[in-house]
């Protein structure tokens, strides 16, 4: 079983960048990520988030901490199918983050404030 995931590249400077911006650490931004992700109505491949882990290593216990079996239920409800472990982290982890990172950038860059995010998030004002 594997405990450890890199971060691409791509989804590192991401969350870089919002952690400078928006004082938001990697702990936190990953969680965003994967919910924005499974949100999505476009199936996800791994096969098509196949990157690069050249980004920092996080650990599954940081990623998902004790909710890890929520995580993976609602990963499984999104796929339609039960998912081995392997399968489950890295692999759809992994993809979930590099996907949500993109959406989640995007979403940070819209609101333009932490503020404006969270109120999106919830479902209040104006932000779009």
């Amino acid at each position: 079983m594997i405990f450890k995931l890199k971060l691409s590249q791509q989804t590192n400077n991401i969350f870089k960048a919002l952690d400078h911006r928006m004082g938001l650490k990697p702990y936190t931004l990953v969680k965003h990520a994967i919910a924005w992700s499974v949100r999505e109505a476009q199936p996800l491949s791994p096969q098509d988030f196949e990157t690069d882990s050249l980004g920092m290593e996080l650990n599954r216990q940081t990623i998902t901490g004790n909710y890890d079996v929520y995580f993976k239920a609602v990963i499984e409800q999104y796929e339609q199918r039960k998912l081995s472990e392997d399968e489950y982290f890295p692999r759809y982890v992994k993809a979930h983050i590099d996907r949500g990172a993109q959406i989640l950038n995007a979403m940070m860059n819209h609101a333009g404030s932490l503020e404006r995010y969270i109120l999106k998030s919830l479902g209040v004002g104006d932000t779009v």
